[in-house]
């Protein structure tokens, strides 16, 4: 039997109201894909998750992380700041560690509303760790 798969989430709690929501879906779906959730970690804002990230994909227990997040658009491009930076430096991490990291953060220059007709994308973000914690199972062969 293949060994189980565990991820790790980074969770924002900047628009909570959203967030949550998309924690829920993210665990059920995991839960679906009969993949365990070794660790959550909960932080203010999407622009402080590439730490927890770096935490949980340092951990030999974790085979990859999700990140969920809502970044919607303000009067200033801060948005566009946040999201820009948090994107490349979670990509930068899933490259230094070898691990996959699911970038499951809505925005940047969303209205509210559009983040909460995206709170369901939170299970793309499970799917794809998990289908690339598989695709590189081989690799090293």
């Amino acid at each position: 039997m293949a060994e189980k798969i565990r991820i790790g989430i980074v969770v924002s709690e900047f628009n909570y109201d959203i967030t949550m929501m998309m924690l829920e879906r993210a665990k059920a779906h995991a839960e679906f894909l009969g993949v365990d959730i070794a660790e959550i970690v909960t932080m203010p804002g999407v622009y402080d998750m590439p730490v927890a990230a770096k935490k949980l994909l340092r951990r030999k227990d974790i085979d990859g992380v999700v990140a969920l997040g809502a970044v919607i658009k303000g009067e200033t491009d801060h948005d566009q700041i946040i999201m820009q930076n948090a994107a490349r430096k979670l990509a930068d991490l899933s490259v230094e560690f070898e691990k996959p990291v699911g970038l499951g953060i809505s925005g940047p220059g969303m209205t509210r509303l559009q983040a909460e007709d995206r709170i369901e994308n939170a299970k793309n973000a499970v799917e794809s760790v998990v289908k690339q914690i598989r695709a590189l199972k081989g690799v090293d062969k």
